[in-house]
């Protein structure tokens, strides 16, 4: 049996402000920062509204029906923090519908500079609840979810506003085509435990890892974030793990 690595440090989270509550679960993020630049003000105003997913309207059939030209499949990632790995894969991988959920109004105006500036064609943005939008999105629709470095909420009181949670395991489950895979990244041994020991349990998902290297180094191709860098650079070791969803 491997093990996930033992604790390598703890990180607290400051307190939530304005996150909201979902009866499937929640995605807690901190909605407030520093005062936005007048340009990311202005991409909040005029573009986020021609990217912004509307989950008050009906979901269509198809998530891919959301993105102009032939798109292969549609990959999620929760809680993207600066962007960099969102941006990096929507541009290596043209032909495939990204959807972002950022709560994190900073985060929001970071990759819409990005967006703007290589002019991206491919993602589409959710500026809320990652839990609600899981329960918007219909059957068997996404090819791939994607959570790296989420807020760890070390704390026992705190652990019920971790994403990973059996509602949520459930819901991504709903959502995920058969072979579908969720991606978790996180350099808290604590978290890392918590989600193996959660995924397992489930008889939708199979942890794919066969050595420990691959738990232990990225994937190919994987793009690391400015937070997975600073983490290195601090002596704080992050471990992939890679769940296929199972028919």
């Amino acid at each position: 049996m491997m093990m996930v690595p033992r604790d390598i440090g703890d990180r607290d989270a400051p307190p939530e402000t304005g996150a909201s509550t979902h009866a499937h679960g929640s995605f807690f993020g901190r909605r407030k920062g520093h005062k936005l630049r007048i340009h990311q003000a202005d991409l909040i105003d005029n573009l986020l509204p021609h990217l912004a997913l509307d989950i008050g309207a009906p979901a269509p059939t198809r998530l891919a029906d959301l993105f102009d030209g032939e798109t292969e499949d549609v990959r999620l990632e929760i809680g993207f923090g600066g962007g960099e790995h969102l941006i990096a894969e929507a541009q290596a991988f043209p032909n495939i519908g990204f959807i972002g959920c950022e709560p994190y109004v900073n985060g929001m105006a970071k990759i819409l500079t990005q967006i703007e500036a290589h002019n991206i064609g491919n993602i589409k943005l959710y500026a809320g609840d990652a839990a609600e939008l899981l329960a918007w999105s219909p059957p068997r629709s996404l090819k791939r979810i994607d959570l790296i470095h989420p807020d760890p909420w070390p704390k026992r009181r705190h652990w019920k506003r971790r994403f990973v949670q059996d509602a949520t395991v459930k819901a991504m489950a709903r959502i995920l085509k058969d072979g579908g895979e969720f991606r978790f990244v996180s350099d808290i041994d604590d978290y890392c435990a918590w989600t193996l020991a959660h995924l397992m349990r489930s008889a939708d998902f199979v942890w794919t890892a066969e050595r420990a290297d691959d738990w232990r180094k990225p994937w190919e191709g994987y793009t690391m974030t400015r937070y997975g860098r600073k983490a290195e650079r601090e002596g704080r070791v992050a471990t992939y793990l890679r769940f296929r969803r199972v028919s």
